[in-house]
């Protein structure tokens, strides 16, 4: 069972996501709230798999509360699916840099929001490869000759060459086929490279790939 919160200013929105999400069996909603303080409490005491987190709210706005739970040891299990109906790459910078696990619209459709939720909670991205790879050329400057960061030195040859294929938006299929592996030892590099670079999901490795320049900004 996935354990979810939601935070969001207007109480129609949070009683709409919350009937949404209770009509999957496999989703319980351990609670609501309706600004970032609120929903830091209710994550502390519930400490839910997912919590989808409004971006625009007062007092303690949805940036600011995803900081907060992605730099809290003991909230590591939880992961972060930021809502808003606004579609700018600022506000999307500025959650992943914060640590979400994701960006959708809130006019999502009822089963790409469910399917989110389920994507997150097994440490997937909700971002589609190409949305991915547009947001982190934007925001990612590094110039070609900045030093590469030492992680890279920790990394296998063939560790390297997962991570650049994560990094152009490939699943673990994908990456399997273009390697010559199985999905499931692409799984297991994936895996390792989440361990050695301690990032929480496969989108903070992209944001990781494009920051080493490993990935190209063609």
């Amino acid at each position: 069972m996935i354990s979810v919160e939601v935070v969001d200013d207007e109480q129609l929105v949070r009683s709409g996501f919350a009937a949404l999400l209770a009509s999957d069996p496999e989703i319980t909603v351990v609670g609501t709230a309706g600004d970032g303080d609120a929903a830091l409490a209710v994550i502390r005491r519930e400490r839910p798999d997912v919590v989808l987190m409004d971006i625009r709210m007062p007092g303690r706005d949805g940036v600011s509360a995803t900081a907060a739970i992605t730099a809290d040891p003991a909230l590591s299990g939880t992961r972060i699916i930021v809502l808003t109906t606004f579609d700018l790459d600022e506000y999307v910078h500025a959650a992943l840099r914060a640590g979400a696990s994701g960006f959708l619209l809130k006019d999502a459709q009822p089963a790409d929001l469910l399917a989110a939720v389920h994507l997150v909670a097994q440490g997937e991205s909700v971002l589609a490869p190409a949305l991915i790879r547009r947001l982190i050329k934007a925001y990612v400057q590094t110039p070609a000759t900045v030093s590469k960061p030492a992680w890279l030195n920790s990394l296998t040859p063939r560790e390297t060459e997962v991570l650049v294929a994560v990094g152009r938006g490939l699943s673990n299929a994908e990456i399997g086929a273009a390697l010559y592996m199985s999905a499931a030892t692409a799984k297991t590099h994936v895996g390792r490279l989440l361990t050695k670079l301690d990032a929480r999901d496969r989108t903070h490795l992209v944001i990781a790939a494009y920051e080493a320049g490993l990935t190209e900004r063609a």
